[in-house]
């Protein structure tokens, strides 16, 4: 096992400059998840970390050593791949033995670690198969006890299980995590689904246009965004954000949102009167208000969820979600009045996106 530090790190196709100095470092033993939207750069760094991209710029080590002109088979890491990578015309055993037989181990060590490694991951039965023979979860099994019989210092998950049904994504998103916490190996893992960067990582890096807007650990960053980017992207339902005006008096700090009501704004919130913002509420931070208080809305769709209720409103052409853990029937069209977990919401500068912080 060992910490991965990068550093400074750009990468350059041409003219085009699509990584603008990354800084990320990775505990030795860490579970780390680079997560956003389809060409943000997370699969590029990737491959920068496993050698399969040439760095332009800055640093990158693994443990005290520089990597940055190391060939990948020298850099003493694992990958396993969006699509499995798996040779078909190999059995699982054949598949997973491969690199050690590369390696020239002798046959008693490649059984042991290729028999541990079956045993962990529920292969035992399937050695003789094919991958034709197997499931999308199983396959993905065997691309993973490839990985793990290597005994790597780094394991790097590129997108793994983006092939797979949301049921067995699920499943396998337990797999993995179970898998980590028993070998305790550095873990790098990339993708688009913030539910898999919520739910897995230790440390979520949070990127877009090639560059970090936040990273921390995962309720870190649901509690506190940096910014609308982080803000929206992360949670789902995605948090709600209406425009208003930061209205500040001798009694405190208001959000005047366009409509004319007013809601408290939370106590840490910093900014100046009359100031343009944007105020942000999760869906499950919105209660039903009585009476003439919170914010006056009309229900579009109800979705019942057996759990939860979920409900889509708008407010003067603005889409909020609430997600009520009591049963409602509201007819769509009907008016309901939403009060915010004041101490639960945020609010962002409208201009710049950034958080205003006290």
């Amino acid at each position: 096992m060992a910490s991965v530090s990068i550093e400074g790190v750009k990468k350059r196709f041409g003219d085009v400059e699509v990584l603008h100095g990354v800084d990320i470092a990775i505990a030795d033993g860490s579970f780390t998840v680079l997560v956003g939207p389809s060409g943000c750069g997370k699969s590029t760094l990737l491959r920068m970390l496993a050698g399969l991209e040439h760095i332009s710029d800055g640093e990158i080590r693994i443990g005290n050593i520089r990597v940055n002109e190391l060939q990948p088979k020298q850099r003493d890491i694992a990958m396993v791949f969006q699509n499995y990578a798996l040779y078909p015309h190999m059995t699982v055993r054949e598949n997973m033995a491969f690199s050690l037989m590369l390696a020239k181990l002798d046959a008693a060590a490649i059984e042991a670690k290729v028999g541990r490694a079956a045993t962990i991951l529920g292969l035992t039965d399937l050695l003789q198969r094919y991958p034709r023979q197997l499931s999308g979860g199983q396959r993905q099994r065997v691309a993973m006890g490839r990985a793990i019989v290597r005994d790597p210092q780094v394991f790097l998950f590129d997108e793994p299980l983006s092939n797979l049904d949301a049921k067995l994504r699920v499943a396998m998103r337990t797999e993995i995590k179970e898998l980590h916490q028993r070998l305790s190996t550095t873990s790098i893992y990339v993708t688009h689904d913030q539910i898999e960067a919520m739910t897995m990582g230790d440390q979520v890096v949070v990127m877009k246009d090639g560059r970090i807007e936040q990273q921390g650990s995962p309720l870190a960053l649901y509690d506190r965004p940096a910014n609308l980017f982080v803000a929206g992207f992360i949670g789902s339902p995605s948090m709600n954000m209406l425009p208003g005006t930061l209205r500040r008096n001798a009694a405190g700090a208001e959000i005047e949102l366009v409509d004319g009501a007013r809601i408290a704004a939370p106590a840490d919130s910093g900014g100046t009167d009359g100031q343009p913002v944007i105020f942000g509420t999760r869906p499950e931070h919105l209660a039903l208000a009585s009476g003439d208080a919170g914010i006056a809305v009309q229900v579009a769709v109800v979705e019942p969820t057996g759990a939860d209720t979920f409900v889509a409103c708008r407010h003067h052409g603005h889409d909020l979600a609430v997600v009520f853990h009591e049963r409602h029937a509201f007819a769509p069209g009907s008016s309901i009045r939403l009060l915010p977990d004041v101490q639960r919401a945020h609010v962002f500068d409208a201009g710049s996106g950034l958080r205003l912080a006290a």
